[in-house]
């Protein structure tokens, strides 16, 4: 996986980058198939925002979330992102086969 971290009025500091890096790891545990992810950090006035687009197999996933604090805001991101990796790794698997299994065992 290929993490890109860039600021928009943010100098990213290598422990900003870390934490984002540890917080994206999460995805992969759920979805293997996770191959780009750029993450855009933004500082306008009192709100930080954190928005990150993911290329997996199959499409393009995006997120953003504003908060007062950027940790918070990372997390928040993070968050989203994991719920919509699982759903779109759901709409990959074919359940229509385990009913077809089921209809030839009975």
């Amino acid at each position: 996986m290929q993490l890109n971290v860039s600021g928009h009025h943010l100098e990213i500091t290598d422990s900003l980058r870390g934490y984002v890096e540890s917080k994206i790891e999460r995805l992969e545990r759920h979805f293997d198939l996770v191959s780009d992810v750029h993450c855009i950090l933004t500082v306008e006035k009192m709100r930080h925002k954190a928005e990150a687009k993911v290329n997996v197999n199959g499409g393009t996933i995006f997120a953003e979330t504003t908060e007062d604090d950027m940790y918070a805001a990372i997390d928040g991101l993070v968050d989203k992102l994991d719920r919509q990796v699982r759903k779109h790794k759901e709409k990959l698997v074919d359940h229509h086969a385990r009913e077809t299994l089921k209809r030839e065992i009975v």
